[in-house]
């Protein structure tokens, strides 16, 4: 984990605290902030670093199966279960289980999870003797447990289970001077990957990074930085780099250019510039709606087809990039 702010060196400072101890923990934080390397921190930072740490994706396992993929099963337990199998919580004795987006787990799912946390005891699927079990519950979501448990969606006694530790993870946009640290980290890391040597950014790349939200947090740093770099056919990664790797970077770093100008430019100036902003991030957005087809961006917009392809190709708005997503 890297960072540098205050609100990021708080976070890691309870996970470590964290480690001494064997209560389960709840980390919640939005998609993207680190949530696995965070449950990874407090793993190998006690005393069970040396046990596996086990992931497991919530919401990828069946109602069917959910029982048969924690605890295991017995021989013949049902038709194709022609030997013995364990399960997550036996890969995991001694170390940590870590399971993420835990609040996609259905109904039935939290009842069994619940019944294991309650005595730490499981029984593998057609066995009859109960097993103690020996692995820490580190759990992950990117909702809110308690708002869920209000809204009904959780059961309130699953959460009490899980969250006798709790941390935080804050997103990107709230850890101050972090994101030009990351994206150098990620410039580094993007050429050891490509065999390259790394290049540096310019200053108004760091401006554009520094002023853009980040929805989907270091993740998304990460992927814009290596497509960006991918681009840079210079001695540098630029501005016009990162417009081809994440057009919405741009309007953002637009305006806040025209705030910082507005003390010196006339009217007409600081006008334009906020039209020219205004126009970029609509566009950007409009064609990710339309999935990159003008025709339905112009329907969309209320525009003629014809006009639209003329803002388009005066942004330098390319529909192709859309078409994907």
């Amino acid at each position: 984990m890297l960072g540098q702010s205050q609100a990021f060196n708080l976070a890691r400072a309870l996970l470590r605290r964290y480690a001494s101890c064997d209560a389960p923990v709840l980390i919640e934080g939005e998609t993207g902030t680190g949530k696995e390397l965070a449950a990874r921190e407090i793993h190998y930072a006690s005393r069970r670093r040396e046990r596996p740490f086990v992931p497991v994706n919530c919401g990828a396992i069946p109602d069917t199966l959910i029982e048969s993929e924690l605890f295991g099963h017995c021989r013949g337990a049902f038709t194709d279960a022609r030997s013995a199998r364990p399960g997550l919580v036996d890969h995991a004795r001694g170390g940590t289980l870590f399971l993420d987006e835990v609040d996609a787990l259905s109904a039935k799912a939290q009842v069994t999870l619940l019944r294991f946390l309650q005595d730490n005891q499981y029984r593998p699927v057609g066995g009859n003797v109960a097993r103690a079990a020996d692995a820490r519950i580190i759990a992950a979501s990117n909702a809110c447990l308690e708002r869920l448990a209000i809204e009904g969606r959780f059961r309130r006694d699953l959460q009490y289970r899980l969250n006798p530790l709790y941390v935080r993870l804050p997103p990107l946009r709230e850890r101050e001077g972090d994101v030009a640290l990351l994206a150098e980290h990620f410039i580094v890391a993007a050429a050891c990957r490509l065999g390259t040597d790394p290049k540096p950014w310019t200053a108004e790349a760091l401006r554009a990074l520094a002023a853009y939200a980040w929805p989907g947090n270091v993740r998304e740093l990460e992927n814009v930085v290596l497509r960006a770099y991918l681009r840079a056919e210079g001695d540098s990664v630029g501005l016009a780099e990162l417009l081809a790797a994440e057009p919405a970077l741009v309007p953002i770093a637009d305006a806040e250019q025209t705030h910082a100008d507005e003390a010196t430019a006339s009217f007409s100036i600081a006008k334009s510039r906020a039209i020219q902003a205004f126009e970029r991030s609509y566009l950007t957005a409009l064609m990710r709606r339309a999935c990159g087809n003008v025709s339905e961006a112009a329907r969309l917009s209320g525009t003629e087809r014809r006009q639209l392809g003329k803002l388009l190709k005066k942004h330098g708005i390319e529909k192709d990039r859309y078409r994907s997503v």
